[in-house]
């Protein structure tokens, strides 16, 4: 039997496809749901005013095609219907639950279609409407097409330790790699191997093509800063050449950030690899729209910048040859940007081109739609290396999660990939007061 699936506007605006997504059910958009995309056309969000966009031109084509009250059919094979009966709330709502309200009128829409003795299941990503579903007996889900399987403390983390016999360590050591028999991994799967019976003795290790690749760059040291285990496995991926996508996770102060900033540097200034690092924040077009603020481009977009520049001051202000003042320091940092070494742009401002030889640095990659992150990777072209960074459990976006947010979703559709290499950072180090909170403050 076909089902019925009612879709709420917070699916629409996340993935504006989402109606091609049920196979060969009827899909129905209750009225209440034109009314509010209608509401979003000019929406500070930019991403926002895309997707209902192109949502109207979609349901413009279908209207062509016949009465969208009546029933179209959808290219997939489903049907899309828009059904008015919410407006009249002779349903069986609680009568305490205003007939006028939005959440109410979807939930009535889904009500009267029970009546019909088809499966109805209503789709939204609001939480709170999932739950009032369920309290009048209509199933209710959230839109599952562009989420990852896991929850965030089963996502592929990107290293793992592993115990072999002990002349595997000295095998690996004399010939810089062995081939591997265990099994199967993930390609630039990161690999503690400790010799069984001996935990001092220990290599670091890459898997790739089947074999164990002993790590090139095991230093602890890193513009003065001592890395940790994971950090030296995210510096690897950083400085191979040969993976152009590169995405990190984890807590705030676990040093995603730095370390991408402080690899893309040495990759410019001491070897040239990239003409020069793009940097980009998708918090410019979640929060206020960047046309609201004064001044040109660089000044509309600094504000968003500033935890940038201030991990620049710490690798600048790290070098051996220290700063005297902070005018000095500044200068130094400046002159990064007035060189176009450095360059800050908008996330918008991607769209469309094509990014050649450039070393490109997307932060608080966790506030991305897969729709964003996709079209992102998607501008790299010869010679560009893309790096996401962010924390999932930080997410700003309110039509986004764990498990839909951008970053999350590339990590699981490039898994795997010889040309993706992922780390999930556990260890907070920016300050003992910052490892104590992530500790204690859970």
């Amino acid at each position: 039997m076909k089902k019925i699936y009612v879709l709420d506007t917070s699916v629409l605006l996340q993935s504006p496809n989402a109606v091609l997504g049920f196979q060969d059910n009827l899909i129905v958009l209750p009225g209440c749901v034109l009314e509010e995309l209608d509401n979003m056309k000019k929406a500070a969000d930019y991403e926002i005013r895309a997707n209902t966009r192109w949502v109207a031109r979609f349901l413009d084509q279908l209207r062509a095609q016949g009465e969208l009250n009546q029933g179209v059919a959808l290219p997939n094979g489903g049907e899309l219907r828009v059904e008015m009966n919410c407006i009249d709330n002779n349903t069986d709502l609680p009568c305490s639950w205003p007939g006028d309200k939005r959440d109410n009128r979807i939930l009535a829409v889904a009500k009267n279609l029970q009546k019909t003795k088809q499966p109805v299941i209503i789709v939204t990503r609001d939480v709170f409407l999932r739950i009032k579903a369920d309290v009048i007996g209509v199933p209710a889900q959230d839109y599952r097409n562009e989420q990852v399987e896991f929850d965030i403390d089963e996502q592929y983390r990107g290293w793992e330790e592993q115990d072999v016999p002990e002349e595997l360590i000295d095998r690996i050591y004399s010939q810089g790699q062995l081939s591997w028999n265990g099994k199967p991994n993930p390609i630039n799967k990161f690999f503690l191997l400790k010799a069984e019976g001996s935990a001092q003795k220990t290599a670091l290790a890459r898997y790739r093509d089947g074999r164990m690749v002993l790590l090139k760059d095991t230093r602890p040291d890193f513009f003065g800063f001592k890395l940790n285990l994971l950090q030296k496995y995210a510096r690897e991926a950083l400085r191979d050449d040969s993976i152009p996508m590169v995405t990190l996770m984890g807590a705030t102060g676990s040093g995603k950030t730095l370390l991408s900033l402080g690899v893309g540097l040495e990759k410019i200034l001491d070897e040239s690899v990239y003409r020069r690092m793009l940097i980009c924040r998708p918090n410019v077009s979640m929060g206020e729209e960047i046309g609201f603020l004064p001044g040109d481009e660089k000044e509309k977009i600094a504000p968003y910048m500033r935890p940038i520049y201030d991990n620049l001051e710490q690798l600048v202000d790290s070098h051996p040859d220290r700063y005297d003042n902070e005018h000095e320091l500044d200068g130094k940092v400046a002159y990064l940007f007035a060189t176009r070494k450095i360059v800050t742009e908008a996330i918008a401002y991607l769209q469309g081109r094509s990014i050649v030889g450039q070393y490109i640095l997307i932060d608080e990659a966790q506030n991305l739609t897969p729709k964003q992150a996709k079209g992102i990777i998607t501008r790299a072209g010869e010679g560009t290396k893309i790096v996401l960074v962010g924390d999932p459990e930080q997410i700003n976006n309110p039509f986004l999660d764990s498990r839909t947010n951008g970053l999350s979703w590339a990590v699981e559709k490039m898994k795997g990939s010889p040309l993706h290499a992922h780390i999930t950072l556990t260890e907070t180090k920016r300050s003992n007061l910052a490892m104590e909170a992530a500790r204690l403050m859970k």
